[in-house]
């Protein structure tokens, strides 16, 4: 069962691991040991999701899902298939936390009078400046 702090809970039958060959450094076992770990998570399939969190995740972690709906994350950050595959449950449980966070409502801001006339002025002035070389330009 993973725990998502304050949010839900996911039971471990919702979730599939593979296992591949990893790039990077591995010493003789480079070739011989799938290393790496994705996760796979049928978000649109969850039983202990409801609608709303679904549609959170998918909107929020959309450039991590595939056509299906399932999310995946992979970690290669480490030599072994066990501690790549804590990596992946972590970084699992940020994401999912991160995702259904509640986000705050942006509040409108006005422009204020000041800054709309010192903009006007600064315009003016550079107008001035450039029709200034203009007329010297012509005169000579």
């Amino acid at each position: 069962m993973i725990e998502i702090p304050g949010k839900l809970n996911i039971h471990d039958n919702e979730l599939r691991f593979t296992f591949s060959r990893s790039s990077g450094p591995g010493g003789q076992n480079v070739n011989k040991v799938s290393s790496r770990v994705t996760l796979w998570f049928d978000v649109s399939g969850s039983s202990s999701l409801t609608e709303v969190q679904k549609q959170k995740i998918s909107t929020r972690l959309a450039n991590r899902m595939n056509k299906e709906g399932k999310l995946s994350i992979t970690s290669t950050r480490y030599r072994t298939q066990g501690a790549n595959r804590e990596d992946v449950m972590l970084l699992f449980q940020a994401l999912l936390a991160e995702a259904l966070t509640e986000r705050p409502a942006r509040k409108k801001s006005k422009i204020p009078r000041r800054v709309k006339e010192r903009r006007l002025q600064e315009k003016k002035r550079r107008s001035m400046k450039k029709s200034m070389r203009l007329q010297k330009h012509f005169d000579s």
